[in-house]
């Protein structure tokens, strides 16, 4: 027997933040017809992380319910960029970077979204409109309105600057509903603005005004911040499993009740620890993104490492060239482990750095060429190398 409009509504708005007006989700499933579902998508960076997956994850739920994902590429919108949660202005990228990024986000996407009942549109398609179509879009609304917004007005209250294109921002991705004839619109809590003044956008154009829904923010690892690229607190969704694996266990023992929540859609299990919670919760999402195999050779891996005292079976192996006999390990470990030479620095500093499980001093930067020589290298807890000196 097939869900009542009320019990759909009840079902798919149940641990959004938001859904809004009250009662207009039951009204479009009222209409007897598959909804538009709109998501739009800035491609500013080449991954996608797990936070995101919590709006695709209530996407996808409106997929099995029989309804159509309009997948938004904002290869348009990001050439603007989205001022939400920003202090400053966002740095403009360029062409070949939108496009290398886009093509990352829409096969990532997949992994969650079932392409059956899927649209991708590129919203640089309807945004390259005439002087006079853009002009009506900026007299639907007003600047008071826009500069309400919350990061608009902390940032001029600081007298931090706010480009004409940040206020433009919002526009622009109203007119994304009104392009595709969106009824519904899912964001993060920090994409309210933008999706009610869609709304007002479609309403300006004669169009039925969406309704909107926001999803919690996903904490990073950190437990403290939402997960987030620019923070290195996310883990991405293409990452080795292993190293999604052993990201899952570094969450604090707080961010549990939530992650299980918003990436496994259930309830942190009463008769687990801590420790065993987080075993099964990094189990669960490596098999989700690259399956039960790789689920339980993540997990023996981890093991061997960190419970048995053992190097990791493939271990890479790096060559590396001495200079007169000596190794830098700034440089060794740029090299070996592709970061910047002052991060290298701070790890020694913070005693994150063994040669065969034996820390090395804070302040030893220099090592004799046959002291490193086919020895294990290791950054971190999970990072390992096999050093070949040539």
């Amino acid at each position: 027997m097939s869900a009542t409009p009320s019990d759909a509504a009840a079902w798919l708005s149940r641990n959004a933040v938001d859904c809004l007006p009250d009662g207009g989700l039951e009204a479009k499933l009222k209409l007897g017809r598959p909804l538009r579902v709109k998501l739009g998508i800035d491609p500013t960076a080449a991954d996608i992380h797990l936070g995101f997956t919590v709006v695709l994850q209530k996407m996808r739920e409106f997929q099995d319910a029989g309804h159509t994902v309009v997948l938004i590429i904002g290869d348009g919108t990001a050439r603007v960029g989205d001022p939400s949660g920003r202090s400053s202005t966002r740095p403009i990228l360029s062409d070949e970077a939108i496009r290398a990024n886009a093509t990352t986000f829409q096969e990532q996407a997949l992994k969650v979204l079932d392409p059956n009942r899927l649209e991708v549109r590129f919203n640089a398609e309807w945004l390259d409109m005439s002087m006079p179509d853009f002009f009506r879009l900026l007299a639907t609304t007003t600047v008071a309105h826009v500069v309400e917004r919350d990061d608009f007005a902390k940032r001029l209250a600081a007298n931090t600057p706010v480009s004409m294109l940040e206020l433009m921002y919002p526009l622009l991705q109203g007119y994304d509903s009104v392009a595709v004839k969106a009824d519904v619109e899912l964001g993060g809590t920090d994409q309210k603005f933008n999706l009610l003044l869609g709304r007002d956008i479609q309403r300006a154009y004669g169009q039925a005004e969406q309704v909107i829904m926001t999803m919690p923010l996903l904490t990073g690892t950190d437990g403290e911040r939402k997960m987030s690229k620019s923070l290195d607190n996310y883990i991405g969704v293409t990452e080795a499993p292993e190293e999604m694996y052993g990201k899952t266990l570094s969450i604090p023992d707080t961010s549990l009740a939530s992650w299980y929540e918003l990436l496994l859609g259930r309830e942190l299990p009463a008769n687990l620890g801590p420790r065993d919670a987080k075993r099964a919760l990094a189990r669960a999402l490596v098999e989700r993104f690259h399956g039960a195999d790789a689920a339980q050779a993540a997990e023996d891996a981890f093991d061997r490492v960190h419970i048995l005292g053992e190097v990791p079976e493939d271990l890479p192996e790096v060559s590396f060239a001495a200079t007169d006999g000596v190794v830098h390990v700034p440089a060794l470990l740029a090299a070996a482990f592709a970061i910047s030479t002052s991060e290298a620095r701070r790890s020694l500093g913070q005693g994150g750095v063994k040669l065969d499980g034996e820390a090395i001093a804070a302040d030893v930067l220099d090592l004799p060429a046959e002291a490193v020589n086919g020895r294990v290298l290791q950054l971190g807890k999970r990072r390992f190398a096999r050093i070949l000196i040539t």
